[in-house]
């Protein structure tokens, strides 16, 4: 089972501005954004990245082309491959207003308290379900993918956004979509799922400063004592596990 890092993007000028950016074009990354994507590249530089995934949407694309300037232990990073599917909410007549004047629509307190039910008016505007299975899927499939190209013990990364990351957590966490508003994605932060074949496993959320060379693949021993069953990968660990 890879090691999936779930990257939000850094900060950007319409997270200082209040405002819900959604789709809109030219949202970049400010400087604190790009100094965070800098040091989150450090903190990334000890392990091999397998892959690396991104949304469309240019904040994200800088990020993850800040995680690939560092060369890791193996040689270059792969290059990033965009999925439409790791996007952002699809926010409809919501997009590019102060969230301040957000929060006073009747929906809001939707999205707070069912945002299950919650689908974001205007043309193209989507349900948070909905992006909930659209991003599941796409975080599975190239799982999948890594597994069968790199092996079980690759490392690899999916840099997307805030409301998505909350929703793939919430999934793996076992949880209804109705409790992800308990769950945080800060910029730059990483949080680590591992998906086995019986569960998922949440190894880490919201992690803003943590070391991550932990997550390095690991040989594996080749003796194990006579009659001993090794565990399998869906299995926890009984009396908790010895950490990475």
């Amino acid at each position: 089972m890879p090691t999936l890092l779930l990257v939000r993007h850094g900060r950007t000028t319409a997270n200082t501005a209040g405002v819900l950016a959604g789709w809109s074009e030219g949202v970049r990354l400010d400087e604190h954004g790009e100094r965070q994507a800098a040091a989150l590249a450090g903190r990334l530089q000890p392990l091999p990245l397998a892959a690396v995934v991104t949304s469309p949407l240019e904040r994200c694309r800088q990020t993850a082309e800040a995680l690939r300037a560092l060369d890791g232990p193996d040689g270059a990073r792969p290059p990033a491959l965009v999925d439409e599917r790791l996007g952002e909410v699809r926010y409809g007549d919501w997009t590019g207003r102060e969230l301040k004047a957000l929060a006073k629509e009747p929906l809001w307190r939707t999205v707070q308290a069912h945002p299950s039910a919650a689908v974001f008016p205007g043309p193209g505007g989507e349900g948070l379900a909905a992006m909930q299975h659209r991003a599941v899927a796409a975080v599975r499939e190239h799982d999948a993918r890594v597994a069968a190209e790199h092996g079980e013990d690759a490392v690899w990364v999916a840099v997307t956004h805030g409301d998505v990351i909350k929703a793939l957590l919430a999934d793996a966490l076992g949880m209804h979509l109705d409790l992800f508003q308990r769950l945080s994605a800060d910029p730059c932060s990483v949080s680590v799922v591992r998906y086995a074949p019986l569960r998922p496993f949440v190894l880490r959320t919201n992690d803003s400063g943590g070391d991550l060379a932990g997550f390095a693949p690991r040989r594996r021993k080749r003796r194990r004592a006579a009659g001993a069953r090794p565990l399998a990968s869906s299995d926890a660990v009984v009396g908790g596990a010895t950490g990475t």
